[in-house]
C-alpha cells in the first residue's frame, strides 16, 4: 500500500513515540498478569527515608505521650479530688455548674482586659500599688490555670455523631485542639518573669487576652438556658460600649502625655482623677455631644478627627445592633399589635357590632398575656402544635407525653389501648382558647371532637336558660370522648348537653378525623375501642337506645305497612 500522507513530520514522530510506548507498557501489563512475581520497571520509592521518617515521628509522639503522662501523674490527685464536684466529664451545653465556672473564667478575661489597658497607659504601678496588682494577677492566672487543667479537658465532645464521655479521650480531644494549642497555651506563658529584667509593666500580661473564647462560650452557653436571651445582649451591648469608651479614655491620656499634661487646653489638665478626666472626655468626644476644647496642633486636630469618624462608625454599628436585639425582643408584641389592629379595622369596616368588637378584644388581650405567663411571648399567635412542629419528632413526643400522657392514661375510653396509639393521638393535639361564656357545645350539634381541659374549667349547663349548673370540670377532666367512635345513622354522635367556658378556658382538641388516621395502624386497639365505646353508651343511657324507642313509637302510631297486591306484584316483575 502507499505510504501515509505525512501533513506535519514531527508530529507524525511524537504519535509513533507515543503508541510504541503504549504497547511496551501494555505487554508488561500482560507480562504482569501472568507472572505475579516479575519486577515493576517503576522505581521503587526510598523507602529509607519514610521510614526514618516514621521512625523520628514515631520519637516525637512518643516523647509527647510521656509528657502528658508524667503530667497526668502529677495532677492526677487534683483531678479525682474533682470529680465528685464536676463530675467525670461535662456536659457544656447544659451543666450549670460549668457555665457558673464560665462566668468566673469571663470575670478573670474582663479584669484582664479592662486593667491591662488601664495599667498600661495611666500611671497607676505606683510602688504601694505593686503588691494589690500582683495579687489580682495571680489570682487571674490561677482561674485560667485550673480551666485549662480541670474544666476543659473534661468537656464532652461529638465524634461521628455519638456524644464522647470518655475521660481520657476528652482529655486527648482538648490537648488536640486548636484552642488549646494556640490560645490557652499561650495565654498561660509567664511573660510576667520579663517583671525581673524590665520592671513591673503590664504589657507583658497582654498574651491574657487571648482567652477571649471563653468569654464568647459563656455569652453562648448563658443565652441557650435564659428565658429571655435577649436581656443578656443588651447588657452584652452596652459593655461593648463602655469598653470602647474605655480605649478611648487610655488612648486620650497617651495623646496628653505626648503633648504634655496641661500644656494646652486640649489635652488633659492633670487636676482631679486622670481616668474618671479621660473617660468623660472620650464620652463627649465619641458621641459627638460637643462643647470640648478646640485642638490647636496638628497631632490635637488628627486625633480629634480620628475620634469624630470613629464614633460615627462606632455609634452608629452598636446603635444597628441595639436596634436588632430590641427588635427581635419585641417582635411577637409587634406582631400582636399589628394583628389586633388589623382585625379591628376590619371590624369597624364591616360595622361589627360593638359587643362581638369588645369579646374580639378581650380574646386577643388574654391570649397574649397567657402566652407572656408562659415565657412564649414571641409566639402567642402560634398554637402549640405550630410551636411542636419544629422540633424533631423525639422531642415533640417527649413534651406531648410529659404534659398529657397521664391524662390520657385516666380517660376510661382509651384504658387498655396500645400506648404508642396514646403517644400518636398526643401529637394531633390543638389548643384553643374560649373565653367566659363561650358555649364549647351545644346540645344536638354534631360531635366532630373531644377535649381536654389544660387550664381552667367549664361547666355542663342545661334548663330554659342554661341557667342550672349541673356539673363543672376543672383542669384534667375529660368530655366529648363518646361522639369520635358513634357514626350518625343511630343519632351517637349528637351532642346530649351544653358545655360553656367558667372563665377563660384552655382546651386540648382531637378531632375525629385525626383519631381514625391513627387507628388504621392499630387495629387491636380499635377493637377495643368500639367494645369501650357500646359498653360507655349502654353506661350513659346512649342516645342510639333513644332513637330507636321513638321510632317504634312511631311505627305503632302509624300501624304497619300494608303488603302490595299480588296483581301488582305481578304487573311490576
Amino acid at each position: 500500500p502507499p505510504p501515509p500522507v505525512v501533513i506535519n513530520r514531527y508530529s507524525d514522530e511524537q504519535l509513533r513515540t507515543i503508541i510504541k510506548r503504549m504497547r511496551e507498557r501494555l505487554q508488561i501489563c500482560k507480562d504482569k498478569v501472568a507472572d505475579q512475581y516479575a519486577s515493576s520497571p517503576e522505581a521503587s520509592p526510598p523507602v529509607k527515608s519514610q521510614e526514618a521518617q516514621k521512625e523520628r515521628k514515631s520519637v516525637k509522639a512518643r516523647l509527647t505521650e510521656a509528657y502528658w503522662s508524667a503530667v497526668d501523674a502529677l495532677l492526677e490527685p487534683l483531678e479525682k479530688a474533682m470529680d465528685s464536684v464536676v463530675g467525670v466529664t461535662i456536659d457544656p451545653f447544659t451543666d450549670r455548674r460549668y457555665i457558673a465556672w464560665l462566668s468566673l473564667v469571663t470575670l478573670a478575661f474582663n479584669y484582664n482586659t479592662w486593667f491591662i489597658t488601664a495599667r498600661l497607659c495611666f500611671p497607676y504601678h505606683s510602688p504601694g500599688a505593686v503588691p494589690l496588682w500582683l495579687s489580682l494577677d495571680l489570682l487571674a492566672d490561677l482561674v485560667y490555670l485550673t480551666d485549662s487543667l480541670v474544666f476543659q479537658p473534661r468537656k464532652q465532645f461529638v465524634k461521628a455523631g455519638d456524644i464522647i464521655k470518655d475521660r481520657v479521650m476528652s482529655k486527648k480531644n482538648y490537648r488536640e485542639s486548636e484552642r488549646f494549642k494556640v490560645l490557652d497555651m499561650v495565654a498561660l506563658l509567664p511573660f510576667d518573669l520579663l517583671y525581673l529584667q524590665f520592671g513591673f509593666k503590664s504589657i507583658f500580661r497582654a498574651n491574657r487576652l487571648l482567652k477571649a473564647d471563653a468569654f464568647f462560650e459563656f455569652s453562648d452557653r448563658l443565652e441557650s438556658i435564659m428565658a429571655k436571651a435577649y436581656i443578656w445582649r443588651v447588657i452584652r451591648t452596652i459593655g461593648y460600649l463602655l469598653f470602647m469608651l474605655h480605649l478611648n479614655a487610655c488612648l486620650y491620656y497617651v495623646a496628653s502625655d505626648y503633648q504634655g499634661i496641661g500644656l494646652t487646653k486640649w489635652v488633659y489638665s492633670g487636676d482631679g482623677s486622670a481616668y474618671l478626666r479621660c473617660y468623660y472626655f472620650a464620652v463627649r468626644s465619641l458621641i459627638n455631644i460637643g462643647g470640648l476644647n478646640e485642638p490647636h496642633t496638628v497631632f490635637e486636630i488628627s486625633f480629634q478627627m480620628t475620634n469624630f469618624f470613629t464614633g460615627v462608625f462606632v455609634f452608629s454599628s452598636l446603635i444597628g445592633q441595639m436596634r436588632d436585639v430590641i427588635g427581635a425582643a419585641t417582635a411577637g408584641q409587634a406582631y400582636f399589635r399589628s394583628n389586633m389592629d388589623n382585625t379591628v379595622a376590619y371590624m369597624v369596616t364591616n360595622r361589627i357590632p360593638s359587643v362581638v368588637q369588645n369579646r374580639v378584644r378581650t380574646w386577643y388581650t388574654y391570649t397574649w398575656d397567657a402566652q407572656g405567663m408562659l415565657g412564649q411571648s414571641h409566639a402567642w399567635y402560634q398554637d402549640e402544635s405550630e410551636l411542636l412542629d419544629k422540633m424533631p419528632l423525639v422531642m415533640r413526643t417527649a413534651i406531648a407525653v410529659d404534659i398529657n400522657l397521664a391524662t390520657f392514661q385516666k380517660i376510661d375510653l382509651f384504658k387498655g389501648c396500645d400506648q404508642q396509639m396514646l403517644v400518636d393521638m398526643l401529637l394531633r393535639l390543638k389548643s384553643i382558647v374560649y373565653l367566659p361564656g363561650d358555649f364549647v357545645v351545644k346540645k344536638g350539634d354534631i360531635g366532630k371532637e373531644m377535649y381536654i381541659i389544660k387550664s381552667g374549667a367549664v361547666q355542663v349547663v342545661g334548663g330554659p336558660d342554661n341557667s342550672i349548673i349541673f356539673v363543672t370540670l376543672k383542669a384534667g377532666c375529660v368530655f366529648g370522648e363518646i361522639s369520635l367512635l358513634q357514626s350518625s345513622k343511630d343519632g351517637g354522635n349528637r351532642r346530649t348537653a351544653n358545655v360553656k367556658a367558667h372563665g377563660f378556658a384552655n382546651l386540648f382538641v382531637l378531632e375525629k378525623k385525626d383519631l381514625f388516621d391513627i387507628l388504621v395502624h392499630y387495629p387491636e386497639s380499635q377493637k377495643v375501642l368500639a367494645r369501650k365505646g357500646r359498653k360507655l353508651m349502654k353506661a350513659k343511657g346512649p342516645a342510639a337506645a333513644k332513637v330507636e324507642e321513638e321510632r317504634k313509637k312511631g311505627l305503632a302510631l302509624f300501624g304497619p305497612k300494608p303488603p302490595t297486591p299480588k296483581l301488582l306484584r305481578a304487573f311490576g316483575g
